[in-house]
């Protein structure tokens, strides 16, 4: 039997005791050492930079009448504010999101602004429920799927904002 640490330390659990049975294993614990070392070192940097993009992209597809697949949900979702205005802010509010995620500067701002955006994309699950399920509450729709992949977003910026305060993701370092 190899004890070739998979996980530092005495990780005890079943994929790794798994692990330590191939013939194998210390060639896999060194690939796996480098992957997760990498991942710990850019991870934060490239999460930050594709959620920046992905903000980016989508706020200035607001900006071009017809081009956002999101337009007719936040038209059908704040008809109490006139869409014609909202639309344009929305995409420039996405878009300030998406270049301070970019460029990593303004952290806090930036994600105040994403924290306060998020509440209203989850609008059109309460007030337009026959466009966002198919059967209540399990059964979504394309536009339903949209919205509650949110959650990833919010989960991302959870752990951005843990690196305000020069939080990190620390490898082992092997």
């Amino acid at each position: 039997m190899n004890s070739a640490p998979i996980v530092p330390g005495n990780s005890t659990s079943l994929e790794d005791r798994l692990l330590r049975q191939l013939p194998f294993a210390p060639q896999l614990d060194w690939v796996d050492a480098r992957v997760t070392g990498w991942m710990a070192r850019y991870g934060l940097t490239l999460m930050r930079i594709g959620l920046g993009i992905i903000f980016f992209w989508f706020g200035a597809l607001k900006l071009f009448p017809n081009l956002s697949p999101a337009e007719q949900l936040v038209r059908g979702t704040i008809y109490f504010i006139d869409p014609d205005l909202f639309i344009p802010v929305l995409a420039v509010w996405e878009m300030l999101i998406g270049l301070g995620l970019i460029t990593g500067i303004f952290m806090r701002l930036t994600l105040l602004l994403l924290f306060l955006q998020m509440p209203g994309t989850a609008l059109p699950l309460v007030l337009l429920p026959d466009v966002c399920f198919t059967i209540f509450p399990f059964g979504l729709t394309l536009e339903g799927q949209y919205i509650v992949k949110n959650l990833v977003l919010i989960t991302a910026g959870f752990v951005l904002g843990s690196t305000v305060r020069r939080g990190r993701i620390v490898g082992d370092g092997s």
